[in-house]
């Protein structure tokens, strides 16, 4: 997939621009929405982000790893920097307790998500995208 300029901004900078990412997970106990303060796109093919809190998506993901990423910015579509403010991820997540993924995302994480307490025991988890839509359901990518 290849992402506009426009879309890899907004995502990158979603936390920072108030607009955070929502992490759609299921698990044993039933679905789950977790804001992730980390989303960023990672490469062409691949959302990521870093696990800190392992709580319930974390409990979620070592149940079911399908996730789907939401990000809402109604601002950009009225400003006409998105078409639709409404953007739907979905894919397969990995979990990366060490080596050099947990490594490569930790290292691209901003100043406040890398020094954030629990950010040295944090998990990297890099999404796989299956899938990249607007609310309309036309492709992003």
């Amino acid at each position: 997939m290849s992402f506009s300029d426009v879309i890899r901004t907004c995502i990158n900078n979603a936390w920072d621009d108030g607009y955070p990412c929502l992490l759609g997970t299921a698990g044993e106990n039933g679905p789950n929405i977790s804001p992730k303060g980390s989303m960023f796109l990672f490469d062409e093919q691949h959302l990521a982000y870093w696990e800190r809190s392992k709580l319930q998506a974390l409990e979620n993901l070592r149940h079911d790893k399908r996730v789907i990423v939401f990000y809402n910015n109604m601002k950009a579509q009225r400003e006409g920097l998105l078409e639709s403010g409404f953007l739907r991820f979905y894919g397969v997540a990995e979990l990366h307790e060490d080596g050099p993924v947990r490594d490569a995302i930790f290292a691209r994480l901003n100043e406040r998500e890398a020094t954030h307490v629990g950010a040295d025991t944090g998990i990297g988890v890099l999404i796989t995208i299956d899938r990249a839509v607007d609310v309309r359901g036309k492709a992003l990518a």
